[in-house]
């Protein structure tokens, strides 16, 4: 009777270095805006990847879906989508919300060597189904655990990412030509950051300090 060998491998062992140095890499991970025009290996873009996809996905669908956005004018035209999100963003704010808004860098499309459009493939039959009939939102949920992952996996090369979200997503969609089906989950910049500093931009800046209710825990 056939009996299948399943070779166990021991589990790494963390110690408190390990710890350590995991909690600084948390609070460095910042979401960059000014980058260096240095390019990017090609190389480490790819490793950048690799390591994106074994983020965990829900069913193991795996369903996120990379474009990497080379040509000026696709290029040109998410600045301009950008461009025109973020002026109807700033006509929502008054008085000194809306000078500290304006006054904000809140992406760096014209200087970041790479870019990444990241979809979830919302028509994808890798997992079955399994654990999204009830949560079907837990599959973007997963491409969004896959932006994490390489969010963090660039920050231990010393590169930074920012994540662009004022964006008409249909129409990013479109002007990228991917498959239907695809959701627009987040678009990236990538680079070399000009500075790096573990207090987030926008603390800096003014518009919102870290709030201590997000450690809030409710007992039930």
């Amino acid at each position: 009777m056939f009996r299948e060998i399943v070779a166990y491998r021991r589990s790494p062992q963390f110690n408190d270095r390990f710890r350590s140095e995991f909690r600084d890499l948390l609070r460095w991970r910042r979401d960059v805006r000014h980058f260096r025009t240095d390019p990017l290996p090609a190389a480490l873009v790819d490793e950048l990847l690799d390591l994106a996809c074994l983020a965990p996905s829900v069913g193991n669908a795996q369903p996120w879906r990379f474009v990497s956005v080379d040509a000026p004018e696709n290029r040109a035209a998410i600045t301009a989508n950008f461009e025109a999100a973020n002026a109807r963003a700033l006509d929502g704010y008054q008085g000194e919300r809306a000078q500290v808004y304006a006054g904000l860098k809140l992406a760096g499309l014209r200087e970041a060597p790479r870019h990444l459009a990241v979809f979830c493939d919302e028509t994808t039959a890798q997992g079955a189904g399994l654990g999204r009939q009830t949560m079907p939102e837990t599959l973007r949920y997963s491409a969004v655990l896959a932006v994490h992952t390489l969010w963090l996996a660039a920050r231990v090369r010393g590169l930074g990412v920012g994540w662009v979200s004022i964006l008409d997503p249909q129409a990013a969609a479109r002007q990228l030509n991917v498959p239907e089906g695809w959701t627009l989950v987040a678009y990236l910049c990538l680079g070399w950051p000009v500075e790096e500093n573990d207090q987030p931009e926008l603390e800096r800046r003014g518009w919102q300090a870290r709030d201590a209710a997000c450690r809030q825990v409710l007992q039930r």
